[in-house]
């Protein structure tokens, strides 16, 4: 057959591909239970800290303040100044290491339990359950046609999440302007521009987050559930359907012999994807949007309570465990792993040499800055003279008199106004003079150390190197 003769192959339909799905939204149904419990207290915990402390004063100001203005942080009886950024960096490195132990042991818990999103997607879900009632009601809610009722109840609900949106806007700009400054600058409406705008711009964030993204956040923007698996390994605690125990799934009645039916002991009632925030099934096995909040366990505890089976069919469990069956009493020591091992000395000794480093830390930092507009200058009695600025930091909350000496050659002598009055957390710049009798120092530059010492309390001192330059 000639090629023009050969059948050609039917002209295909293009289809089109939605890259992105659209969301169907989540009617979680309520659930109790001992990890509902946890929840629960955790968020009570957390709003409880974060609504709470701007309110605390210590030493006459707020407990905890962070006044870029004037780049100073104070978290209870310490002051940090930028020069402490190291301070910053070791608290991230222990957080950064306390996620990887605790994910490596059990999974998702601070997703599921302390992240803000989960809380106030949480709280919301509180509000919106208040409001509109069960899962049921809201579904027929939703579907029906708008009428006065429908009206209130969502207005309402919003009205709600606006208003705790934007307190909760109004207390993280009081971590950064004073909350009391800040409660009379909105009652006679002098609010600054940055402080409108990241109320707004947080309130708003949170208003959009918890109310309506929530499981997106989860799903789509938070990057910790892309490569959480890299984290996790056959012997870590993950919430997990026991396919053994629980297949061939069906539904029955209590009085049944399930077991004479061939079924397994789950009744396939859908409480666990009813539960879930992020409406997973997690009988399909373990999927990157399980926040591990552990809803589904005690869902399944529940109805496994009502048909008067043994709990845990969906329980914390490790992959080794379920495949293997080890008994639940050897599951923690296959937990404690090498892995976790070195995990835990490293996070120990990395906040141990921080702590201490923090406790040990001096009140006093200086620096000197040397006058580039005279190196050296001759002055009375054919002294020569090098003139510096001290910038003397005193970052303890109470003032404090310094005394300054200069040492590195014979016969030096410093000429300032002795003792330096510093008050509590400012920095004060001090002019000083520096002279030495020339006849037995050679020309040139000479190293130098200046040592300032607490008049009250000779425990606490600095020395800085400078340069001292003879003609």
């Amino acid at each position: 057959m000639s090629e023009l003769a050969k059948p050609t192959a039917p002209a295909q339909t293009p289809e089109a591909v939605d890259l992105y799905e659209v969301r169907k939204k989540i009617y979680t149904r309520a659930v109790r239970g001992w990890f509902a419990g946890w929840r629960v207290a955790l968020v009570l915990l957390t709003q409880l800290v974060f609504y709470g402390t701007p309110w605390l004063v210590w030493n006459g100001r707020e407990a905890v303040l962070f006044d870029l203005g004037a780049r100073k942080f104070y978290i209870f009886g310490w002051v940090f100044w930028p020069q402490d950024f190291i301070f910053l960096t070791a608290l991230l490195v222990i957080s950064a290491l306390a996620l990887f132990l605790f994910t490596a042991i059990a999974g998702r818990l601070w997703c599921g339990f302390a992240c803000p999103q989960t809380v106030y997607t949480e709280i919301f879900m509180w509000i919106e359950r208040l409001v509109e009632g069960e899962h049921i009601q809201r579904m027929r809610l939703d579907k029906g046609t708008l009428n006065p009722r429908k009206f209130f109840l969502k207005s309402l609900k919003h009205a709600i999440w606006i208003a705790l949106a934007l307190w909760t806007g109004f207390t993280f700009v009081g971590y950064f302007t004073p909350i009391k400054t800040l409660v009379t600058e909105v009652t006679r409406w002098g609010l600054g521009p940055w402080e409108t705008f990241w109320i707004l711009f947080y309130g708003f964030a949170t208003y959009g987050n918890a109310g309506w993204m929530r499981e997106q956040v989860c799903k789509y923007m938070c990057p910790y559930s892309r490569f959480q698996s890299v984290m996790f390994d056959s012997d870590t605690l993950v919430i997990t359907y026991d396919a053994y125990r629980g297949e061939p799934r069906g539904s029955r009645s209590k009085s049944v012999d399930y077991k004479t039916a061939g079924l397994g002991d789950c009744v396939d009632c859908g409480i666990c994807v009813q539960v879930c925030p992020t409406g997973i099934d997690i009988r399909q096995g373990m999927q990157y949007e399980c926040i591990g909040c552990a809803a589904c366990i005690d869902g399944c505890n529940q109805v496994m309570d009502k048909m008067g089976y043994t709990r845990g069919l969906i329980r914390y469990s490790t992959e080794n465990a379920i495949e293997r069956k080890y008994p639940e009493t050897s599951i923690v020591a296959h937990v404690f792993r090498p892995r976790i091992i070195a995990y835990s000395v490293v996070l120990l000794v990395i906040t141990v040499a921080a702590l201490a480093a923090l406790y040990f830390r001096s009140p006093l930092k200086v620096d000197v800055i040397r006058d580039r507009a005279t190196l050296v200058r001759e002055v009375e009695d054919g002294l020569l003279e090098n003139v510096y600025r001290l910038q003397i930091m005193n970052t303890d909350e109470r003032p404090r008199r310094y005394t300054i000496t200069v040492s590195g050659l014979e016969g030096l002598r410093v000429v300032a106004r002795q003792p330096v009055e510093v008050a509590g957390a400012t920095t004060e710049a001090v002019a000083v003079a520096v002279r030495v009798d020339p006849v037995n120092i050679k020309p040139g530059s000479h190293a130098v150390v200046f040592h300032v010492a607490d008049s009250d309390d000779p425990r606490v001192k600095a020395d800085e190197k400078s340069r001292f330059y003879v003609k």
